[in-house]
C-alpha cells in the first residue's frame, strides 16, 4: 500500500480521475471534458499535498491497482458544506472518495485502506474520519458487502483494471453508505439521501488481524487462479 501522489493518481480510474464534483462544488458539475477535468483535479490534488501530504492511499495486489482512499481537510473540500447534513465535525477529516476495485472486493481492501489513513490521521491529531454517504443509488461500484457489484449496475465508464465506474450522474463521487457502513462507519447525520458517517480512529487500529487474514485469503485463491 503506497500514499497518494501525483504519482499514483495515474493509476486511478478514469472516472475517478475526472470528477471534480467534491473539490470545484457546483463547478464541477459542468460539461467540460473528461481531459480538463482531470487536470483541475491533478492541480487540486497538488496544492492539498503541499500542506497535507497523508491525501490517503493506494492499496495494489502485484502490480495491479486493488483500490483507494482519498481524504483532506473539510475545508480543502469545496463542497463539503453544501450538503443537507454538513458541516464535518471539528475533530474530523473527511473521507472524500473511495474506491475498491471489483476483482479485489471480498478482501478486506477497503478496510485496510481505511485502517492505513487511520494511521496517519491520528499522527495529526484527529480523532475521527467522517464521509457523505449516498442512499438511493448504489451503482457507484460498491455493494452493501463491498464484496460483488449490485444487481443491475450500469457502468457509465468502465475500466479493464478496475471495473465498473466509481460514480454516476446520480452519485457523483460519492461512496454509498451501506460500504461505509460495512467497512464500520455509523450514520450520526440522518437523511434519506445524503447521510453523513463516522468512524472514531481508534477502532480502524483495531482491525489488523482481520485485514490480514482476508487478504491472505486473497492471496491464496489468486495463486491457485494463476496455475
Amino acid at each position: 500500500m503506497s500514499a497518494l501522489s501525483l504519482e499514483t493518481f495515474d493509476e486511478l480510474p478514469e472516472a475517478c480521475r475526472s470528477c471534480v464534483r467534491w473539490e470545484l462544488g457546483e463547478e464541477g458539475t459542468s460539461s467540460a471534458g473528461a481531459d480538463a477535468r482531470t487536470f483541475e483535479k491533478e492541480a487540486w490534488l497538488s496544492r492539498l499535498l503541499l500542506t497535507w501530504p497523508a491525501a490517503g492511499r493506494v492499496a495494489s495486489i502485484g502490480d495491479r491497482p486493488a483500490g483507494y482512499v482519498l481524504v483532506a481537510p473539510p475545508e480543502a473540500v469545496a463542497r463539503s458544506t453544501a450538503l443537507p447534513t454538513s458541516p464535518v465535525s471539528r475533530d474530523a477529516a473527511l473521507l472524500v472518495t473511495a474506491r475498491v476495485a471489483d476483482w479485489a472486493r471480498g478482501a478486506g481492501i477497503g478496510r485496510m485502506l481505511v485502517q492505513g489513513v487511520a494511521k496517519d490521521l491520528t499522527r495529526r491529531g484527529f480523532t475521527a474520519l467522517e464521509l457523505f454517504g449516498a442512499r438511493g443509488d448504489t451503482r457507484a461500484g460498491h455493494d452493501a458487502a463491498g464484496d460483488t457489484p449490485p444487481t443491475g449496475t450500469d457502468p457509465d465508464e468502465p475500466d479493464e483494471a478496475w471495473g465498473t465506474a466509481c460514480w454516476t450522474s446520480l452519485t457523483p463521487c460519492i461512496v454509498p453508505s451501506a460500504f461505509a457502513e460495512a467497512v464500520g462507519f455509523t450514520v450520526v447525520a440522518e437523511h434519506p439521501h445524503v447521510p453523513r458517517l463516522r468512524m472514531e480512529l481508534r477502532s480502524a487500529l483495531d482491525w489488523r488481524e482481520d485485514v490480514e487474514a482476508a487478504l491472505d485469503r486473497l492471496f491464496r485463491s489468486m495463486t491457485l487462479t494463476s496455475r
